[in-house]
């Protein structure tokens, strides 16, 4: 390993080992208020608290970050990159929304020049807010999904994309058919997944917009890659749940339709997941799969409150989503902010150090991939954030009062937005800088 390619960064450095719970474990984190991260090759060498690593090595260059904050790259469990264009489009709720002002933007992406313009456009804003990672649904076309991966593989970027599967109750010129998607989704999975740091999800819209034939076809696929991702809605709505249960009479819930399909296993991540019983929490757990909490969307679209305790109890893993565009912002702030003020609707509380948790390590872990992303671990990928504490005057002057990790955390999360992520690096490389 070259010394050229060898870099450390000094600031205050966070990352989570575990889940920190409501009790704020102290061995479910590490921090150092003056601390080092040692980057090679693109990949974590080392991290620990500046003195020690830094006067072994009086010749490395050092990126002094001052009194920043140096955190691992947001994960966003769930978005939409074709809503880019609709964020803040009306507040009908979830069914009036895609037919008023979602499946009409979709319908654009059929031409893949627009569908690259908004993929370069995405990204942009993706590393702006400090998001690495994400996990991404595209249109019913397949060009939408060939246009987001060739700009995620231009960047180098860790992504997860597929093509949404849609053969009913839509726009006819947003409908596929079970065999083309079948047919779609094995020349993407072959062209894309595993290509650079790039992985495919097969992606059914939700349960009513699939034909039995296209269900049955998905688990199929399923079955034929287990190493891909799986990525779909569950119980978002209370209508959406209605008419699941009118359209499968004969399954015991909206997650038995997933799970009689062979669609409910590890890296299969369904957002949402209002609307569920104990006996689907713990069958979502046993089976490996997760859910994407999308505090924003479900507020802004009067959902309803994701049930985090309830979650917890049943051993879920869970993990934080913009879900763009229902939700508001591409701010992983913005969402903690609103999934601590879920958590407060619904007589819960959750701290600013598992919020945090839940935006880095927790995304890693529901995906399957904590062993590249998500942490300082050595030998995972250097894909990280410095986030400024005086960022605004109102944040700074804030900052100046706490005397504590959690407090300033909870000061980020309430008070920050995408001003506060001063860089993103991507494989130890400066991807984003704020001028």
């Amino acid at each position: 390993m070259s010394t050229a390619s060898r870099t450390a960064h000094r600031g205050s450095i966070l990352h989570f080992l575990a889940d920190p719970g409501a009790g704020d474990d102290p061995g479910a984190y590490e921090y150092w208020e003056q601390g080092a991260l040692i980057v090679a090759d693109g990949r974590i060498e080392r991290v620990g608290p500046a003195k020690e690593l830094l006067s072994a090595e009086p010749t490395l260059a050092v990126t002094d970050h001052g009194q920043q904050l140096i955190v691992p790259g947001f994960i966003d469990t769930h978005i939409h990159y074709p809503q880019t264009d609709i964020i803040g489009a009306g507040g009908r709720h979830l069914l009036e929304w895609l037919e008023g002002y979602t499946y009409p933007a979709e319908q654009r992406f059929a031409d893949p020049a627009y569908a690259r313009s908004v993929a370069e456009f995405f990204f942009d804003e993706l590393l702006r807010n400090g998001t690495t990672t994400a996990q991404v649904l595209g249109t019913v076309h397949k060009s939408s999904i060939q246009s987001f991966f060739e700009v995620a593989a231009a960047r180098g970027l860790r992504m997860i994309g597929g093509k949404t599967l849609m053969d009913r109750m839509a726009p006819e010129a947003l409908r596929d058919d079970a065999a083309s998607a079948e047919r779609d989704t094995r020349e993407l999975i072959e062209a894309w997944h595993g290509h650079g740091r790039l992985h495919y999800a097969i992606t059914p819209r939700f349960a009513l917009t699939s034909t039995v034939e296209q269900l049955r076809s998905a688990g199929a696929l399923a079955h034929a890659y287990p190493d891909v991702f799986i990525h779909s809605h569950l119980a978002e709505n209370p209508m959406e749940v209605e008419q699941v249960r009118q359209m499968f009479p004969q399954r015991r819930s909206y997650l038995d339709v997933y799970d009689h399909f062979g669609l409910l296993r590890e890296r299969a991540t369904y957002a949402h997941c209002i609307y569920l019983n104990d006996v689907d929490r713990n069958r979502l757990a046993a089976s490996g799969a997760g859910a994407a909490f999308c505090p924003s969307s479900n507020l802004y679209l009067g959902s309803g409150l994701f049930d985090l305790a309830a979650s917890d109890a049943a051993g879920m893993k869970v993990a934080l989503a913009t879900d763009v565009g229902g939700g508001s912002s591409f701010s992983m702030l913005h969402t903690m902010a609103d999934a601590y003020r879920v958590a407060h609707l619904s007589g819960q509380h959750l701290g600013s150090l598992r919020a945090f948790y839940l935006s880095t390590l927790a995304g890693a872990r529901l995906l399957g991939l904590s062993d590249r992303i998500g942490s300082f671990a050595t030998g995972n990928e250097a894909d990280f954030i410095v986030l400024d504490p005086k960022a605004t005057p109102l944040l700074a002057r804030r900052m100046d009062q706490c005397s504590t990790l959690a407090e300033r955390l909870l000061l980020y999360m309430i008070l920050g937005d995408d001003r506060a992520i001063a860089q993103t690096y991507v494989l130890g490389q400066l991807y984003f800088c704020r001028t």
